[in-house]
Protein backbone atom coordinates (compact mmCIF):
# COMPACT_ATOMS: atom_id res chain seq x y z
CA UNK A 1 0.00 0.00 0.00
CA UNK A 2 1.23 3.46 -0.80
CA UNK A 3 0.35 6.37 1.50
CA UNK A 4 0.16 9.94 0.33
CA UNK A 5 1.73 13.10 3.23
CA UNK A 6 0.27 16.05 1.44
CA UNK A 7 2.21 19.03 2.99
CA UNK A 8 0.75 22.75 2.62
CA UNK A 9 4.06 24.56 3.26
CA UNK A 10 4.11 28.40 4.24
CA UNK A 11 6.65 30.81 5.68
CA UNK A 12 6.11 29.74 9.67
CA UNK A 13 3.96 27.50 9.80
CA UNK A 14 3.20 24.12 7.59
CA UNK A 15 -0.07 22.09 7.76
CA UNK A 16 0.39 18.43 7.09
CA UNK A 17 -1.97 15.29 6.26
CA UNK A 18 -1.91 11.64 5.43
CA UNK A 19 -4.45 9.41 3.24
CA UNK A 20 -3.91 5.88 1.83
CA UNK A 21 -4.13 4.30 -1.76
CA UNK A 22 -7.87 4.44 -1.61
CA UNK A 23 -8.34 8.16 -0.37
CA UNK A 24 -8.86 7.49 3.24
CA UNK A 25 -7.94 10.26 5.58
CA UNK A 26 -5.47 8.65 7.83
CA UNK A 27 -4.26 11.85 9.47
CA UNK A 28 -6.48 14.85 9.93
CA UNK A 29 -4.54 18.19 8.96
CA UNK A 30 -1.92 19.48 11.43
CA UNK A 31 -0.23 22.24 11.84
CA UNK A 32 3.61 22.23 12.65
CA UNK A 33 6.40 25.40 12.89
CA UNK A 34 8.88 25.63 10.45
CA UNK A 35 11.70 24.91 13.09
CA UNK A 36 13.65 21.54 14.51
CA UNK A 37 10.99 20.97 16.76
CA UNK A 38 8.18 21.54 14.39
CA UNK A 39 9.87 18.99 11.94
CA UNK A 40 10.74 16.21 14.79
CA UNK A 41 6.61 16.46 15.15
CA UNK A 42 5.90 15.82 11.69
CA UNK A 43 7.95 13.07 11.18
CA UNK A 44 7.00 11.32 14.28
CA UNK A 45 3.49 11.74 13.15
CA UNK A 46 4.03 10.21 9.79
CA UNK A 47 6.24 7.18 10.54
CA UNK A 48 3.65 5.80 13.65
CA UNK A 49 1.59 5.06 10.52
CA UNK A 50 4.15 3.64 8.14
CA UNK A 51 4.40 -0.03 8.27
CA UNK A 52 7.36 -2.22 6.20
CA UNK A 53 5.30 -3.19 3.48
CA UNK A 54 4.23 0.27 2.85
CA UNK A 55 5.55 3.01 0.76
CA UNK A 56 5.06 6.73 1.64
CA UNK A 57 5.26 9.49 -0.38
CA UNK A 58 5.01 13.25 0.85
CA UNK A 59 4.30 16.05 -1.62
CA UNK A 60 4.07 20.12 -1.43
CA UNK A 61 3.75 22.41 -4.05
CA UNK A 62 6.70 24.60 -5.88
CA UNK A 63 7.02 27.45 -3.63
CA UNK A 64 10.26 28.98 -4.09
CA UNK A 65 12.57 29.36 -0.83
CA UNK A 66 9.80 28.48 1.34
CA UNK A 67 10.56 24.99 1.47
CA UNK A 68 14.31 24.88 1.07
CA UNK A 69 14.25 23.98 5.06
CA UNK A 70 11.99 21.48 4.44
CA UNK A 71 13.72 19.32 1.76
CA UNK A 72 17.25 19.69 3.58
CA UNK A 73 15.27 17.54 6.37
CA UNK A 74 13.77 15.46 4.58
CA UNK A 75 17.11 14.38 2.60
CA UNK A 76 18.52 14.16 5.67
CA UNK A 77 15.93 11.50 6.94
CA UNK A 78 16.11 9.51 3.52
CA UNK A 79 12.26 10.48 2.77
CA UNK A 80 11.42 10.40 -0.84
CA UNK A 81 9.08 13.34 -2.10
CA UNK A 82 7.46 15.38 -5.03
CA UNK A 83 7.23 18.97 -6.08
CA UNK A 84 3.60 19.27 -7.34
CA UNK A 85 2.93 22.03 -9.83
CA UNK A 86 0.55 24.56 -8.46
CA UNK A 87 -1.88 24.63 -11.48
CA UNK A 88 -2.40 20.74 -10.56
CA UNK A 89 -3.54 21.46 -7.27
CA UNK A 90 -5.33 24.72 -8.40
CA UNK A 91 -7.63 22.58 -10.61
CA UNK A 92 -8.56 20.26 -8.34
CA UNK A 93 -9.74 23.33 -6.16
CA UNK A 94 -11.78 24.68 -8.57
CA UNK A 95 -13.32 21.04 -9.45
CA UNK A 96 -14.53 21.54 -6.24
CA UNK A 97 -18.66 23.52 -6.03
CA UNK A 98 -17.35 25.21 -2.97
CA UNK A 99 -14.79 27.85 -3.32
CA UNK A 100 -13.10 27.55 -0.28
CA UNK A 101 -9.47 27.81 0.25
CA UNK A 102 -7.48 26.65 3.59
CA UNK A 103 -3.82 25.33 4.44
CA UNK A 104 -5.97 22.21 6.18
CA UNK A 105 -7.83 21.87 2.88
CA UNK A 106 -4.68 22.37 0.50
CA UNK A 107 -2.90 19.79 2.44
CA UNK A 108 -5.47 17.31 1.77
CA UNK A 109 -5.62 18.44 -1.98
CA UNK A 110 -2.13 17.68 -2.22
CA UNK A 111 -2.37 14.35 -1.37
CA UNK A 112 -4.99 13.86 -4.04
CA UNK A 113 -2.79 15.48 -6.35
CA UNK A 114 0.11 12.91 -5.32
CA UNK A 115 -2.56 9.73 -5.59
CA UNK A 116 -4.14 11.53 -9.51
CA UNK A 117 -0.79 12.43 -11.22
CA UNK A 118 1.39 9.37 -9.62
CA UNK A 119 4.70 10.13 -10.97
CA UNK A 120 4.12 13.57 -13.05
CA UNK A 121 5.03 17.15 -12.37
CA UNK A 122 7.93 15.51 -9.99
CA UNK A 123 11.24 17.02 -10.12
CA UNK A 124 13.92 16.69 -6.62
CA UNK A 125 17.21 18.17 -7.11
CA UNK A 126 20.10 16.63 -5.30
CA UNK A 127 21.94 18.99 -3.13
CA UNK A 128 24.32 19.80 -5.10
CA UNK A 129 22.47 20.68 -8.10
CA UNK A 130 19.89 22.54 -5.90
CA UNK A 131 23.00 24.72 -4.73
CA UNK A 132 24.00 25.33 -8.31
CA UNK A 133 20.09 26.05 -9.42
CA UNK A 134 20.19 28.80 -6.53
CA UNK A 135 23.09 30.17 -8.28
CA UNK A 136 21.61 30.67 -10.97
CA UNK A 137 18.56 32.21 -9.98
CA UNK A 138 20.86 34.67 -7.84
CA UNK A 139 22.79 35.40 -11.11
CA UNK A 140 19.65 36.10 -12.79
CA UNK A 141 17.97 38.21 -10.21
CA UNK A 142 21.47 40.14 -9.62
CA UNK A 143 21.28 41.01 -14.01
CA UNK A 144 17.67 42.10 -13.73
CA UNK A 145 18.76 44.42 -11.26
CA UNK A 146 21.54 45.87 -13.11
CA UNK A 147 19.27 45.99 -16.25
CA UNK A 148 17.24 48.76 -13.95
CA UNK A 149 20.01 50.45 -12.31
CA UNK A 150 21.59 50.69 -16.28
CA UNK A 151 17.98 52.25 -17.52
CA UNK A 152 18.02 54.61 -14.36
CA UNK A 153 21.17 56.16 -15.64
CA UNK A 154 20.44 56.63 -18.87
CA UNK A 155 17.08 58.82 -17.44
CA UNK A 156 19.56 60.64 -14.55
CA UNK A 157 21.92 61.64 -17.49
CA UNK A 158 19.51 62.64 -20.05
CA UNK A 159 18.18 65.18 -17.39
CA UNK A 160 21.21 66.32 -16.30
CA UNK A 161 23.30 66.01 -19.30
CA UNK A 162 21.82 64.72 -22.49
CA UNK A 163 24.96 65.14 -25.03
CA UNK A 164 27.02 62.59 -22.78
CA UNK A 165 25.60 59.90 -24.29
CA UNK A 166 26.11 60.69 -27.85
CA UNK A 167 29.65 61.36 -26.96
CA UNK A 168 30.43 57.85 -26.08
CA UNK A 169 28.67 56.54 -29.55
CA UNK A 170 25.25 56.30 -27.20
CA UNK A 171 26.35 53.68 -25.53
CA UNK A 172 26.94 54.97 -21.25
CA UNK A 173 28.09 51.61 -20.00
CA UNK A 174 31.73 51.47 -20.28
CA UNK A 175 34.40 52.22 -17.61
CA UNK A 176 35.47 55.32 -19.14
CA UNK A 177 31.69 56.72 -19.23
CA UNK A 178 31.45 55.24 -15.26
CA UNK A 179 34.66 56.57 -14.14
CA UNK A 180 33.55 60.58 -15.69
CA UNK A 181 30.43 60.29 -13.93
CA UNK A 182 31.36 59.15 -10.52
CA UNK A 183 33.99 62.21 -10.61
CA UNK A 184 32.66 64.39 -12.69
CA UNK A 185 28.56 64.04 -13.62
CA UNK A 186 27.65 67.54 -13.89
CA UNK A 187 28.16 69.04 -16.89
CA UNK A 188 28.89 72.48 -14.67
CA UNK A 189 32.20 70.46 -12.64
CA UNK A 190 33.37 69.33 -15.94
CA UNK A 191 33.78 72.68 -17.50
CA UNK A 192 35.93 73.95 -14.00
CA UNK A 193 38.34 70.69 -14.31
CA UNK A 194 41.67 71.52 -15.64
CA UNK A 195 42.28 69.78 -18.92
CA UNK A 196 45.04 67.86 -17.97
CA UNK A 197 42.74 66.42 -14.69
CA UNK A 198 40.27 65.36 -17.75
CA UNK A 199 42.92 63.78 -19.82
CA UNK A 200 44.33 61.62 -16.78
CA UNK A 201 40.87 60.57 -15.80
CA UNK A 202 39.99 59.46 -19.65
CA UNK A 203 43.27 57.66 -20.68
CA UNK A 204 43.29 56.21 -17.67
CA UNK A 205 40.18 54.79 -17.58
CA UNK A 206 39.81 54.01 -21.46
CA UNK A 207 43.48 52.51 -21.24
CA UNK A 208 44.18 55.27 -24.00
CA UNK A 209 41.47 55.53 -26.16
CA UNK A 210 39.97 58.78 -25.31
CA UNK A 211 43.20 61.24 -25.07
CA UNK A 212 43.81 65.37 -24.84
CA UNK A 213 41.79 65.77 -28.23
CA UNK A 214 38.39 63.82 -26.41
CA UNK A 215 38.91 65.71 -23.21
CA UNK A 216 38.71 69.08 -25.04
CA UNK A 217 35.76 67.78 -27.14
CA UNK A 218 34.29 67.19 -23.79
CA UNK A 219 34.67 70.13 -22.66
CA UNK A 220 33.02 71.96 -25.31
CA UNK A 221 29.97 69.83 -24.96
CA UNK A 222 29.80 70.12 -21.39
CA UNK A 223 29.92 74.25 -22.09
CA UNK A 224 27.21 74.15 -24.69
CA UNK A 225 24.93 71.55 -22.35
CA UNK A 226 21.42 72.23 -21.99
CA UNK A 227 21.13 69.78 -18.99
CA UNK A 228 19.51 70.12 -15.68
CA UNK A 229 22.00 71.67 -12.86
CA UNK A 230 20.19 69.28 -10.15
CA UNK A 231 22.68 67.91 -8.12
CA UNK A 232 19.75 65.14 -6.84
CA UNK A 233 19.91 63.76 -10.35
CA UNK A 234 23.98 64.05 -10.27
CA UNK A 235 23.96 62.13 -6.92
CA UNK A 236 20.85 59.20 -7.54
CA UNK A 237 23.54 58.93 -11.37
CA UNK A 238 26.28 58.53 -9.09
CA UNK A 239 24.33 56.03 -6.97
CA UNK A 240 23.24 54.03 -9.91
CA UNK A 241 27.22 53.65 -11.64
CA UNK A 242 27.60 52.32 -7.82
CA UNK A 243 25.08 49.90 -7.81
CA UNK A 244 26.27 48.44 -11.51
CA UNK A 245 29.53 47.79 -10.70
CA UNK A 246 28.71 46.01 -7.65
CA UNK A 247 26.21 43.96 -9.31
CA UNK A 248 29.19 43.35 -11.92
CA UNK A 249 31.26 42.07 -9.02
CA UNK A 250 28.55 39.83 -7.74
CA UNK A 251 28.05 38.29 -11.27
CA UNK A 252 31.73 37.51 -11.65
CA UNK A 253 31.74 35.86 -8.54
CA UNK A 254 28.52 34.08 -9.23
CA UNK A 255 30.17 32.96 -13.03
CA UNK A 256 33.22 31.88 -11.28
CA UNK A 257 31.92 29.41 -8.63
CA UNK A 258 29.34 28.10 -11.78
CA UNK A 259 32.78 27.83 -13.98
CA UNK A 260 34.55 25.98 -11.61
CA UNK A 261 31.40 23.53 -11.02
CA UNK A 262 31.73 22.82 -14.66
CA UNK A 263 34.94 21.92 -14.67
CA UNK A 264 34.51 19.62 -12.13
CA UNK A 265 31.64 17.90 -13.18
CA UNK A 266 32.12 15.48 -15.62
CA UNK A 267 29.52 15.63 -18.34
CA UNK A 268 29.01 15.57 -22.60
CA UNK A 269 27.98 18.62 -22.77
CA UNK A 270 31.08 20.59 -22.63
CA UNK A 271 32.24 20.23 -26.08
CA UNK A 272 29.15 21.81 -27.71
CA UNK A 273 30.46 25.23 -28.78
CA UNK A 274 27.85 27.70 -27.52
CA UNK A 275 27.33 25.91 -23.98
CA UNK A 276 29.23 27.63 -21.67
CA UNK A 277 29.56 27.42 -18.01
CA UNK A 278 26.02 29.35 -17.26
CA UNK A 279 24.33 27.95 -19.80
CA UNK A 280 25.68 24.12 -19.01
CA UNK A 281 25.00 25.08 -14.75
CA UNK A 282 21.42 26.23 -15.64
CA UNK A 283 20.62 23.09 -18.12
CA UNK A 284 22.01 20.34 -15.44
CA UNK A 285 20.84 21.87 -12.40
CA UNK A 286 16.97 22.65 -13.05
CA UNK A 287 16.71 19.41 -14.54
CA UNK A 288 18.84 17.53 -12.02
CA UNK A 289 20.96 16.32 -14.36
CA UNK A 290 17.80 14.79 -16.67
CA UNK A 291 17.31 11.99 -14.40
CA UNK A 292 13.45 13.46 -13.67
CA UNK A 293 12.45 13.31 -17.06
CA UNK A 294 12.09 10.05 -19.32
CA UNK A 295 11.99 11.97 -22.60
CA UNK A 296 12.71 15.21 -24.32
CA UNK A 297 9.43 16.14 -24.81
CA UNK A 298 8.78 16.67 -20.69
CA UNK A 299 12.03 18.72 -20.88
CA UNK A 300 10.21 21.15 -23.27
CA UNK A 301 6.87 21.28 -20.95
CA UNK A 302 8.63 21.91 -18.20
CA UNK A 303 10.33 24.99 -19.91
CA UNK A 304 7.34 25.78 -21.21
CA UNK A 305 8.80 25.38 -24.69
CA UNK A 306 5.61 23.41 -26.21
CA UNK A 307 3.34 24.52 -28.49
CA UNK A 308 -0.33 25.82 -27.00
CA UNK A 309 -2.74 23.13 -28.94
CA UNK A 310 -6.15 24.40 -29.52
CA UNK A 311 -8.60 22.09 -31.27
CA UNK A 312 -12.76 21.58 -30.96
CA UNK A 313 -14.83 19.51 -33.19
CA UNK A 314 -13.37 20.07 -36.85
CA UNK A 315 -11.71 23.19 -35.96
CA UNK A 316 -7.38 23.30 -36.20
CA UNK A 317 -6.17 26.34 -34.98
CA UNK A 318 -3.53 26.92 -38.09
CA UNK A 319 -0.87 28.72 -35.52
CA UNK A 320 0.06 27.94 -31.85
CA UNK A 321 2.52 29.47 -29.54
CA UNK A 322 4.74 28.17 -27.06
CA UNK A 323 3.07 27.63 -23.99
CA UNK A 324 5.24 29.52 -21.34
CA UNK A 325 4.30 27.82 -19.01
CA UNK A 326 7.76 25.74 -17.43
CA UNK A 327 10.72 27.55 -15.73
CA UNK A 328 11.32 30.40 -17.40
CA UNK A 329 14.95 30.37 -16.19
CA UNK A 330 15.32 27.08 -18.74
CA UNK A 331 13.37 28.58 -21.36
CA UNK A 332 15.32 31.63 -21.55
CA UNK A 333 18.75 29.71 -21.08
CA UNK A 334 17.51 27.34 -23.81
CA UNK A 335 16.45 29.65 -26.25
CA UNK A 336 19.97 31.60 -25.73
CA UNK A 337 21.69 28.46 -25.87
CA UNK A 338 20.28 27.84 -29.36
CA UNK A 339 21.28 30.87 -30.41
CA UNK A 340 24.87 30.59 -30.00
CA UNK A 341 24.60 26.88 -31.29
CA UNK A 342 23.12 28.30 -34.38
CA UNK A 343 26.04 30.57 -34.85
CA UNK A 344 29.18 27.93 -34.10
CA UNK A 345 27.30 24.72 -35.86
CA UNK A 346 26.21 24.37 -39.65
CA UNK A 347 23.66 21.13 -38.64
CA UNK A 348 21.95 23.84 -36.29
CA UNK A 349 22.20 26.66 -38.70
CA UNK A 350 20.79 25.25 -41.36
CA UNK A 351 17.96 23.70 -39.03
CA UNK A 352 17.33 27.63 -38.19
CA UNK A 353 17.81 28.84 -41.98
CA UNK A 354 14.61 25.99 -43.52
CA UNK A 355 12.62 27.33 -40.44
CA UNK A 356 12.99 31.19 -41.62
CA UNK A 357 12.34 29.68 -45.05
CA UNK A 358 9.28 28.27 -44.10
CA UNK A 359 7.91 31.90 -42.94
CA UNK A 360 8.69 31.62 -39.40
CA UNK A 361 10.30 34.57 -37.39
CA UNK A 362 13.60 34.84 -35.75
CA UNK A 363 12.33 33.85 -32.18
CA UNK A 364 9.94 30.98 -33.31
CA UNK A 365 12.91 29.16 -35.62
CA UNK A 366 14.95 29.52 -32.01
CA UNK A 367 12.73 27.73 -30.57
CA UNK A 368 12.36 24.88 -33.19
CA UNK A 369 16.13 25.61 -32.66
CA UNK A 370 15.81 24.89 -28.71
CA UNK A 371 13.87 21.92 -29.32
CA UNK A 372 16.37 20.03 -31.35
CA UNK A 373 19.15 21.34 -28.68
CA UNK A 374 16.73 19.74 -25.70
CA UNK A 375 16.69 16.11 -28.59
CA UNK A 376 20.16 16.35 -28.90
CA UNK A 377 21.33 17.33 -25.08
CA UNK A 378 19.09 14.29 -24.01
CA UNK A 379 20.83 11.71 -25.90
CA UNK A 380 24.03 12.92 -24.66
CA UNK A 381 23.27 12.42 -21.26
CA UNK A 382 21.15 9.63 -21.02
CA UNK A 383 24.04 7.50 -23.38
CA UNK A 384 27.05 9.72 -22.02
CA UNK A 385 27.74 9.99 -25.98
CA UNK A 386 30.39 12.61 -27.05
CA UNK A 387 28.90 15.68 -29.18
CA UNK A 388 29.62 15.29 -32.91
CA UNK A 389 27.04 16.76 -35.05
CA UNK A 390 29.26 17.91 -38.15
Amino acid sequence: MTLFVGVDIAKETHYAAMTDQHGVILIEPFPFQNSKSGFDLFLGSILSFLQESEKLIIGFESTAHYADNFIHFLVSNNLFFKVINPLVTSSLRNANIRNTKTDSIDALLICSALYKEEQKNTLHRDETFSEIYSLCCSRRNLTKMRTKAKIQLVSYMNRIFPELAPFFKNNLHINTSYALIKEYPLPQSIKKVRIDVLTRLLIKASHGRYKKDKALELKKIAGESIGIPSHSFALQAQMAVNQIELYDEQIASIDKQLEAFVNNFDTPLKPITGLGHLEISVILSVTNNLNNFDSPSKVLAYAGLDPVVRQSGKWHASKSRMSKRGNSLLRYTLIWASYNVCKNNKTFMNYYLKKTSEGKSHYAALGHCAGKLVRVIFKLIKSNESFNLD
